[in-house]
């Protein structure tokens, strides 16, 4: 799994003009390849009458699905270097439509390019963007007595406290850093004095 990738902060729409053509650039943070498809579904039907809707999306930590269409613009001019610019700046899970009202003036292949590739990097500038991070998810169990104090020292801290359950005992979920793992069952240990259990579960991406 890779330790981080960037992702598109919230969906949202950035317009710009190029020699009197409109560029619409739609991004949206797409968990899936179908969320992916809806999102182009949606806006494709939204502009049902303007000249082009090119899209590209890349899905996957490790961008292990790209895809993208140049709908009708001359061939490798208008989803391609949308895709570039998406993996130039490292974005995952996240798609991209751009509609272009023709304004009368032929761009040319390199205009395009230049355009469509344009677009999507001034609409991620706009919309802003995230980094999410791996961490190991992990059960830490402890005593009614301690775990208060427990819990306002992890969240004072900074750690990732993703559930408590209160029961015979507490259990608390967290989320850590791999390199933080060691590092952590030792300070754990110091302040429940060996008293709380610890076990390591899966992996997870959260917000870093």
């Amino acid at each position: 799994m890779q330790d981080e990738y960037r992702t598109v902060a919230r969906a949202g729409v950035h317009e710009t003009e190029v020699n009197r053509s409109r560029f619409l650039c739609a991004l949206a943070p797409a968990a899936t390849e179908q969320e992916a498809q809806a999102f182009i579904a949606a806006v494709r039907k939204e502009h049902a009458d303007a000249t082009h809707n090119c899209w590209a999306y890349v899905i996957g930590a490790d961008a292990s699905v790209q895809k993208a269409s140049d709908d009708g613009e001359p061939g490798g001019t208008a989803g391609v270097p949308m895709l570039q610019m998406l993996l130039r700046r490292d974005m995952r899970y996240v798609v991209a439509v751009v509609t272009r009202y023709y304004g009368g003036v032929k761009l040319g292949a390199g205009g395009l390019i230049r355009a469509y590739g344009g677009a999507v990097g001034e609409a991620l500038d706009a919309v802003g963007t995230r980094t999410r991070r791996r961490f190991r998810l992990a059960t830490v169990t402890v005593d009614h007595q301690r775990a208060g104090k427990l819990e306002n020292d992890l969240r004072a801290g900074g750690r990732q406290v993703r559930d408590v359950r209160y029961a015979e005992a507490v259990t608390i979920e967290i989320a850590l850093p791999d390199t933080e793992v060691a590092p952590f069952r030792a300070w754990l240990a110091d302040v429940t004095s060996g008293t709380a259990r610890f076990e390591p579960g899966g992996e997870a991406y959260g917000d870093a």
